[in-house]
C-alpha cells in the first residue's frame, strides 16, 4: 500500500506533460536498450573469440534489439530508432522537419551512451582480449564492437551501394508492415514483423559492413571509441580504395532512406484505392441529401389539434338527399 502511494505520487511530480519531450525520453530509452542488446552480443562474441557467440547470434540478438526497442517506444514516438528513418517520415509527410535535428540528437547520444554501458559491462574482457591494448587494426583488435568498418577486400563505392540497398530494403518492408492498405498484421505484431525484417537483412546484406543502416548506430558508438581511448583511428579507417570509411555508414543510410519510402510510395502506396468512408461520413452525407425534420411534442401537440375540427359540417353546404343528417357526408360523394 505504501509503495502504491509512493508510486502514484512519484508518477505525478515526475510525469512531463510537453509531448515533446516525452518523445525524446521514449526515443533515448529505446534507442539505449537497442545498443545495450546488439553491441553487447558483439562484445560477447569477440572477447570469448567465438566460443560464446557468433555472426549469426549477432545478428539475431540486434534483431531482439530492434523488437523490444519498438515495443519501448512505439507508443509514444513510433520508435524512430534511426536518423534514417526519421528522415524517411519528414519526406512522407509523417513528421515535422523542426523534430528531426532533435531526434538525430537524442538517437546519436542514446547511442553514445549505450556503448559506453557495454564498455563498462565488457571492460574486464575487452582489457584482457586486447592485453591491454585499444586498437582498430590489427589481430586483437576491438574497436568493431562498437562501429561499423568494411571488410579488407570492399571498395568505398560498393560499401556505399550496400548501405543504401540495406537501407532503402529497411524501409520498404517496415513502410510495408505498418500500411494499413496492404496485407496488414494483427495489431500489435509489428515490432515483432520489424524484428523479422532486420533479422533477414543481417544474415543477407550484413558481410560487407556488418550492415549499420542506422547513422545513430554507427556514429554515437564511434564517438565513443573515439574518447575513450581508441583514438582518432576510428575516423581515420581507409577502405581498400584508400578512401576514408566514417561517412559512408552516416550518409548512405540517408540516401537509401529517401530511396526505399519513395520506391514503395511509386510502386506500390500510390496505387492503393482510395480509403472507404467510414460509417459517420455516409451517415452524414445521407443527412445532407435526405432533411429530416424532427417535430418537438409541443408542436406534434398543436399540430393534432390544427386537424380536429370544432365545428361539424355545415349541413346548407353538403350535398345530397338529406338535410336532417348531421356530420360529414358519405365518402362516396366525394368520389
Amino acid at each position: 500500500m505504501v509503495s502504491a502511494c509512493f508510486l502514484a505520487k512519484a508518477g505525478t511530480l515526475l510525469r512531463v506533460r510537453s509531448r515533446l519531450v516525452r518523445e525524446c525520453l521514449a526515443e533515448l530509452l529505446a534507442v539505449f536498450v537497442l545498443m545495450l542488446i546488439t553491441l553487447g552480443a558483439a562484445a560477447q562474441t569477440v572477447t570469448s573469440q567465438g566460443a560464446k557467440g557468433g555472426y549469426v547470434s549477432s545478428c539475431l540478438a540486434g534483431a531482439l534489439a530492434v523488437m523490444v526497442a519498438v515495443y519501448i517506444a512505439g507508443g509514444v514516438s513510433g520508435a524512430h530508432l534511426n536518423p534514417a528513418f526519421s528522415l524517411a517520415m519528414c519526406v512522407l509527410a509523417r513528421c515535422p522537419w523542426w523534430k528531426l535535428p532533435i531526434f538525430i540528437v537524442v538517437q546519436t547520444l542514446a547511442a553514445f551512451l549505450g556503448a559506453g554501458a557495454v564498455y563498462a559491462l565488457y571492460y574486464d574482457a575487452i582489457q584482457h582480449y586486447s592485453n591491454g591494448t585499444l586498437a582498430v587494426t590489427g589481430p586483437r583488435e576491438t574497436a568493431s564492437i562498437f562501429a561499423t568498418y568494411p571488410a579488407p577486400y570492399l571498395s568505398l563505392q560498393s560499401g556505399f551501394l550496400d548501405q543504401v540497398i540495406g537501407t532503402a530494403v529497411l524501409l520498404v518492408g517496415i513502410l510495408a508492415i505498418v500500411d494499413t492498405q496492404n496485407k496488414g498484421i494483427p495489431k500489435g505484431l509489428e515490432p515483432v514483423a520489424v524484428a523479422m525484417l532486420v533479422l533477414a537483412l543481417g544474415l543477407s546484406v550484413g558481410s560487407n559492413c556488418s550492415c549499420a543502416i542506422n547513422p545513430a548506430r554507427d556514429f554515437g558508438p564511434r564517438l565513443f571509441t573515439y574518447v575513450a581511448g581508441w583514438g582518432p583511428q576510428v575516423f581515420r579507417w581507409v577502405t581498400r580504395a584508400g578512401h576514408g570509411w566514417w561517412w559512408v555508414p552516416v550518409v548512405a543510410p540517408l540516401v537509401g532512406a529517401v530511396v526505399g519510402s519513395m520506391l514503395y510510395q511509386v510502386l506500390v502506396a500510390f496505387h492503393h484505392p482510395p480509403a472507404p468512408e467510414s460509417t459517420h461520413e455516409l451517415e452524414v452525407e445521407k443527412q445532407k441529401e435526405i432533411p429530416i425534420f424532427i417535430i418537438k411534442p409541443q408542436a406534434e401537440e398543436q399540430l393534432k389539434k390544427a386537424t380536429v375540427l370544432e365545428e361539424p359540417w355545415p349541413v346548407a353546404s353538403l350535398p345530397g338527399p338529406s338535410t336532417d343528417r348531421e356530420g360529414p357526408p358519405p365518402l362516396c360523394h366525394a368520389m
